[in-house]
C-alpha cells in the first residue's frame, strides 16, 4: 500500500481525504501544522503529500520548500486561495499539482492517482546517455553532474528524460504535455515554461559548452547538446 500524508489543519477536510484514500486502498497519515508535517514526512518518506497552504505554524509553502531541498516526493497543493497568482507560485516552487478548496473528495483521489501514475512511470530505455559531465541513466531514472545526483521533482525529471531521449529535436508545449502531463491534462500549457525554468536552474552548473535546453520562440523547446 503506498503512503498519503495528508497536511490539512481543518478536521472534517482531513478526514474526509483520509476516507476516501483509504477506500482506494492508500495508507493514510496525517498531519495538521506545519511542524508536525514535517516531522510526520522525515518519519515516513510518504509516497506523496497532501499539503494545505494555510497551517498553523509553518506555512504550506515552507513545507513544501522544505520538501523540494531533500526529495522529488510527489506533492499537490490544498488551498482555499484561487487566484492565479497562488497557483503560479506553486508550480514555481516544485508542487506537482493544485486543487482548489471547495473540491470534491473523488477528484482529489483522481488527481493523487494521475500524479502517482506520471511519478513511478518507467521510461523504456535501459542504457545511460552521456552529454560532458552530465549522465542520464534512464534505467535508474536519475541524472548526475560531475558525479552528483540532481534533485528534481517528479514531473521535472520526467520532462527532462523525455528530452534527453531525444536530444537535438524541438517539441511543440503541447507535444511535451501529451507526453509527460497526460492527455487529460486540462491545465494550461505555462505549466511546461515554469518546468523548463526549474530544470535549468537545476542544470546551472552544466556547462553551456556542453549542452542547454533552447527556447524556440513560438514553438517549444529542444534538449542541444554538442559534441
Amino acid at each position: 500500500m503506498k503512503s498519503i500524508l495528508v497536511v490539512e489543519d481543518e478536521l472534517p477536510i482531513s478526514r474526509v481525504l483520509k476516507a476516501y484514500l483509504e477506500k482506494h486502498n492508500y495508507q493514510v497519515e496525517q498531519a495538521f501544522t506545519g511542524d508536525e508535517a514535517q516531522q510526520k514526512f522525515d518519519a515516513l518518506h510518504p509516497a506523496l503529500v497532501l499539503l494545505d497552504v494555510m497551517l498553523p505554524g509553518r506555512s504550506g509553502w515552507s513545507i513544501l520548500e522544505y520538501i523540494r531541498a531533500k526529495s522529488s516526493c510527489p506533492v499537490i497543493m490544498l488551498t482555499a486561495l484561487g487566484q492565479i497568482d497562488n497557483k503560479l507560485a506553486g508550480l514555481r516552487q516544485g508542487a506537482d499539482d493544485y486543487i482548489t478548496k471547495p473540491f470534491i473528495a473523488d477528484e482529489v483521489v483522481a488527481r493523487v492517482q494521475a500524479v502517482l501514475r506520471r511519478s513511478t512511470q518507467i521510461i523504456a530505455e535501459d542504457e545511460c546517455k552521456q552529454f560532458g559531465s552530465l549522465k542520464v541513466d534512464f534505467k535508474a531514472l536519475s541524472v548526475t553532474l560531475h558525479g552528483i545526483e540532481l534533485v528534481f521533482t517528479p514531473r521535472d525529471l520526467s520532462l527532462f528524460l523525455f528530452l534527453a531521449q531525444h536530444p537535438n529535436q524541438a517539441f511543440t508545449r503541447e507535444q511535451l504535455i501529451q507526453q509527460v502531463w497526460g492527455i487529460d491534462y486540462e491545465g494550461s500549457d505555462r505549466a511546461v515554461d515554469l518546468a523548463i525554468k526549474r530544470i535549468r536552474r537545476t542544470l546551472e552548473n552544466w556547462p553551456v559548452t556542453e549542452g542547454e535546453i533552447r527556447t524556440y520562440r513560438g514553438l517549444g523547446y529542444k534538449l542541444c547538446v554538442y559534441e
